[in-house]
């Protein structure tokens, strides 16, 4: 049977989470479909794509430092301009590809200020007979004024989408907790579990000296969690007499600037080493006696499935709670210790972390098929053999 067509829109505006789940979701895809991944935000240099898989970078778009406002990446480009071309590249590549299937990251659970491009993408998809999908993660962003948030949500799913399909396990974290109308939603609505890497994605091999504990500290993408960085490496003074080694990532989007003072930090600091990326850091996971890090979608599921002992410090920029729900229900179950803004002290940093290695790791069992259930969730609504996904 002919691969149908499957076109995956992916826009990251703030870290890299988005683009990994995506990714991750994609790779379980390529058996069954010909895939086109449209990237709406920046380039991540060493970012593993399958050889497979037709990649679309449209003009990139991103928040602004305070997360208030969006911005062109070039600056000498017009956010609005941008917004036509971006507009103009993808109706065109509908015309091109002519996808079977339209998988949207998020929206309109989220991103709805790219309704501009979206919407026309939308509509000409569905003119050609084509069906459309949400890929939601487990937990979305609230808003003051909640009700409206959530009649918008309703309103554009009813009216454009074919099926939803949350990347979590309800046992744990269902939808409700943080969108209280998803019986309003007329399409079907489907858990698949979390979404997580099985395996390494390229040949590095991680330079761990099994001999003496791993202490690993990541943030991301880094644009956010410069304190949590800053923090870390002068703990590493107060861990001296600890026989360990410090393995720190800043992100790809780490600011030169704030990479250069870290850089001179660590500097000082024999049991730190400081390196901006690594499409491997689940492989890094395993072989770590302790993870530092924020409490995002992907690195959560790293932690899960790696069994390693956890720090965790959620993100609260723009008032956005995901983050902080998911750290304190982990913390609740036993398996992670939340790292709170008092903790940040290095000397109190040092202290946790000393606590957290004389600790067991905690243990909890989720339902991490979220590759292999979307898969078959959308393989179902492709080839018109769909079933009733169970909400």
């Amino acid at each position: 049977m002919k691969k149908q067509k499957l076109l995956f829109y992916c826009q990251h505006i703030l870290g890299i989470g988005h683009l990994i789940r995506s990714m991750e979701i994609v790779r379980g895809l390529l058996a069954d479909f010909e895939i086109c991944f449209v990237n709406g935000g920046r380039v991540v240099e060493d970012f593993p794509i399958p050889a497979e898989v037709q990649v679309v970078n449209l003009p990139a778009i991103a928040t602004d430092t305070e997360f208030q406002a969006l911005r062109a990446i070039d600056p000498d480009q017009d956010l609005e301009a941008v917004f036509v071309t971006r507009t103009s590249m993808l109706l065109d590549l509908v015309d091109r590809f002519q996808p079977d299937l339209l998988v949207i990251e998020l929206f309109p659970f989220g991103r709805r200020r790219f309704s501009t491009e979206l919407i026309p993408c939308i509509e000409k998809v569905k003119a050609s007979g084509a069906k459309v999908v949400c890929s939601l993660r487990d937990i979305v962003v609230t808003k003051q004024d909640q009700a409206r948030h959530e009649a918008k949500i309703c309103r554009l799913m009813n009216q454009y989408f074919d099926l939803l399909l949350i990347h979590g396990d309800p046992s744990f974290q269902p939808l409700e907790l943080s969108f209280s109308r998803v019986r309003d939603l007329q399409c079907p609505v489907a858990y698949t579990g979390y979404v997580v890497q099985e395996t390494a994605v390229g040949g590095e091999t991680p330079l761990v000296d099994p001999d003496r504990p791993l202490i690993l500290t990541s943030v991301g993408g880094g644009r956010f969690g410069h304190e949590l960085l800053f923090s870390v490496v002068e703990a590493a003074h107060y861990l001296a007499h600890l026989p360990h080694q410090m393995l720190v990532f800043t992100g790809p989007f780490c600011p030169p600037e704030v990479f250069a003072e870290l850089e001179a930090s660590a500097a000082q600091r024999p049991n730190v080493l400081l390196q901006r990326y690594t499409p491997n850091l689940l492989a890094y996971m395993h072989q770590a006696d302790l993870s530092i890090s924020m409490a995002g979608y992907n690195t959560t599921m790293n932690v899960l499935t790696s069994g390693v002992r956890a720090m965790v410090l959620p993100f609260t920029g723009n008032d956005d709670q995901e983050q902080t729900l998911r750290a304190k229900r982990l913390e609740e179950l036993g398996i992670v210790r939340v790292i709170r803004p008092d903790d940040l002290r290095p000397e109190q940093l040092a202290q946790g972390v000393m606590t957290c290695l004389q600790q067991g790791p905690g243990g909890r069992s989720f339902d991490f098929g979220g590759v292999e259930k979307t898969a078959g969730y959308l393989r179902d609504l492709a080839y018109e053999s769909v079933g009733t996904p169970v909400a």
